[in-house]
């Protein structure tokens, strides 16, 4: 069994408290049923692909591209086009 030693904020110690006081369990059955419980639930999060993730970021209007990836030799077209009139 391992020993750990944890700071807690005042916010956490004080809900740490109020969770012992209304259980009756000691600080330590506490940590040990609030570790096992998050780790239940990040076990049945699902896992997001890494594009649901890109595509809810506020990124704003689009950069200084002139076309989309997709499309770039019609990009190309249209930057020379635009240099060969200055």
């Amino acid at each position: 069994m391992g020993i750990r030693t944890v700071r807690l904020d005042d916010e956490t110690e004080k809900a740490l408290k109020q969770v012992t006081q209304k259980t009756g369990w000691s600080v330590s059955s506490a940590l040990k049923h609030g570790v096992l419980v998050l780790r239940d639930e990040v076990g049945r999060r699902v896992q997001q692909p890494p594009f649901e993730i890109y595509r809810r970021l506020d990124l704003g209007p689009g950069g200084y591209a002139l076309a989309p990836s997709t499309e770039t030799r019609r990009g190309m077209q249209i930057a020379l086009r635009k240099k060969s009139r200055r």
